[in-house]
C-alpha cells in the first residue's frame, strides 16, 4: 500500500490525485490522506482517502492569519506567517501518523515532512513529491524570489534556503512534538530532509521542462519530466447557459482567482473586471466569485468548472498564478495574464512573461481596470498567441504523472 500525504487547497490536491491515478494504473494500491473536507473530492476520482478529522475551525486557527498567508507578497511576510502557523500542526500529528499504518511506502508533500520521518521510523521507503522545483541550483532563483530580485549566485543560495525553511517551519513542529509525546525522543536525524536525496529517498517534481528546465546540477535522483495532470473521470457537461454563452460570439476571456479570492473585495474586483472587459471590447467569464448583480451581456459569472474543459474554449486566462492554474493555462495553449496575490504566484507570473506566453505581472495591490485591459490586449498579439500554442505542444510531449508514478512504484521492488 502506497500512502500519499498532501495539504493545502483543493487545487493543491489535484497533482497528487494525478499521481494516485497513475499508480493505480501500474497495478499498485494507493490512498491519499489529508484534511477531511477534501474526502469527497478525492474519492470522486476513485482514490481511497483517509480523512484527518480536523480543520482550521476545529483547530481554532485565527482567520486573520489565514488571510495573511494568502496575501503574503514578500518572502519576509511569508516566513513570519509560516512561523505563526506551525503550532497548529502539532494538534493533527497523531491522526496523521495513524493514517500511515499499513503503508509500504509514503509519498509526501514538502509541507508534510512527517511523511519522511514516519517512513524512517517504520523502516519503509519514502518519496518527496513537490508541486514546484525547490531543490537548490545555480540555474535560477527559487519560486519565492524568481522575478523579484537579481539572479546572483548569493541570491540563488538564499532563495533556496528561504523556501526550504518556510516549508520546514510549516511541518517540523508537528514532527517534533509527536515524537516527544509518543516515542519519548526526537526523530532520528531530525533536520530538513529536502536535500537528503538518494536512491533510497528520491524526489519527484511536478513541472514541465519547457517551463523550468531540470537543472543539470541536481542529484540524479531528483526526477522532473512534466506536470502531473489529473485525468477527469467523465466528459464534463456544462449548464446550457454557459455553453450558449461560449458558442454565441468570439472566444471569451477567463477571469478567476481560485481560493485566494477574498469575498470582502468582491464588489471592488468585479467592477475592475467589468470595466476592463468593456475597455477591451471583449466577452468574459468570471469564475469562482459567486453571483454578481447587474452584469452586462458580455459577461457571465460561473461556479467551479474544470479547467481542462474551459481553458481550451477561451482566448485568454486571467488568474492569480497558482501553480496548478498556471500549468492548466500553459497546457491549453492560451496566453496568460497573471495577477499574483502571494507566495510562489509571483514566480509563475514572471515566468509566463519570460517565456513569451503572458503579459507582465500585474501585482494584485496594483490591479486596475486599465492595467487588466492593457494586459489582455498585450497577450492577444499574434506572437504571444503563437508562443502559447507552441508551449502547449511541447508540454503535450511529456508524461510527468506517469513517469513520476513509475519512480514511486519502482521503490517497492528494491
Amino acid at each position: 500500500m502506497i500512502t500519499i500525504i498532501c495539504s493545502g487547497s483543493r487545487g493543491d490536491f489535484q497533482p497528487y490525485i494525478a499521481l494516485a491515478q497513475q499508480i493505480k494504473k501500474l497495478g499498485e494500491e494507493v490512498r491519499i490522506t489529508g484534511f477531511s473536507q477534501f474526502e469527497s473530492f478525492v474519492k470522486s476520482y476513485g482514490i481511497d482517502y483517509i480523512p484527518i478529522e480536523a480543520d482550521y475551525d476545529v483547530l481554532g486557527v485565527d482567520p486573520k492569519m489565514l488571510k495573511q498567508a494568502s496575501s503574503a507578497d514578500n518572502p519576509l511576510k511569508m516566513l513570519l506567517t509560516f512561523n505563526k502557523m506551525k503550532k497548529y500542526g502539532a494538534q493533527i500529528a497523531k491522526q496523521t501518523y495513524e493514517a500511515f499504518k499499513g503503508s509500504d511506502l509514503i509519498v509526501y508533500h514538502p509541507g508534510c515532512t512527517i511523511g519522511y520521518f514516519a517512513a524512517t521510523e517504520m523502516n519503509i521507503p519514502s518519496v518527496l513529491a513537490t508541486p514546484f522545483p525547490m531543490h537548490k541550483t545555480d540555474d535560477y532563483l527559487s519560486v519565492v524570489t524568481y522575478g523579484k530580485c537579481k539572479p546572483t549566485s548569493i541570491n540563488k543560495k538564499i532563495s533556496y534556503k528561504m523556501i526550504q525553511s518556510m516549508l520546514w517551519l510549516a511541518s517540523s513542529n508537528t514532527v517534533k512534538q509527536h515524537w516527544k509525546e509518543h516515542f519519548g525522543r526526537m526523530p532520528k536525524n531530525f533536520k530538513k530532509p529536502y536535500e537528503k536525496v538518494s536512491t533510497l529517498h528520491p524526489a519527484i517534481v511536478s513541472c514541465s521542462n519547457y517551463v523550468f528546465p531540470r537543472p543539470k546540477d541536481w542529484d540524479k535522483n531528483i526526477h522532473q519530466s512534466g506536470y502531473w495532470f489529473v485525468e477527469e473521470n467523465n466528459e464534463y457537461k456544462p449548464p446550457k447557459e454557459i455553453e450558449d454563452f461560449i458558442n454565441n460570439g468570439d472566444k471569451p476571456v477567463y477571469i478567476g482567482f481560485g481560493s485566494v479570492f477574498d469575498s470582502d473585495e468582491k464588489d471592488e474586483i468585479a467592477k475592475i473586471i467589468i470595466d476592463a472587459i468593456t475597455k477591451c471590447g471583449k466577452r468574459g467569464i468570471i469564475s469562482g466569485m459567486g453571483e454578481i448583480d447587474n452584469l452586462p451581456d458580455n459577461l457571465i459569472s460561473v461556479g467551479s468548472i474544470p479547467h481542462t474543459w474551459l481553458f481550451e474554449k477561451v482566448s485568454v486566462v486571467c488568474h492569480h498564478g497558482g501553480a496548478g492554474t498556471t500549468a492548466a493555462g500553459f497546457r491549453a495553449g492560451v496566453p496568460s495574464v497573471i495577477i499574483p496575490f502571494s507566495n510562489d504566484q509571483f514566480a509563475w507570473a514572471h515566468r509566463s512573461f519570460d517565456l513569451g506566453v503572458g503579459s507582465k505581472p500585474i501585482y494584485k495591490k496594483d490591479l486596475t481596470a486599465d492595467k487588466l485591459a492593457e494586459g489582455i490586449n498585450y497577450v492577444l498579439n499574434k506572437n504571444i498567441v503563437n508562443n502559447a500554442k507552441m508551449l502547449s505542444e511541447k508540454i503535450a510531449l511529456e508524461n510527468g504523472a506517469l513517469d513520476s508514478a513509475k519512480v514511486i512504484v519502482n521503490m517497492l521492488v528494491r
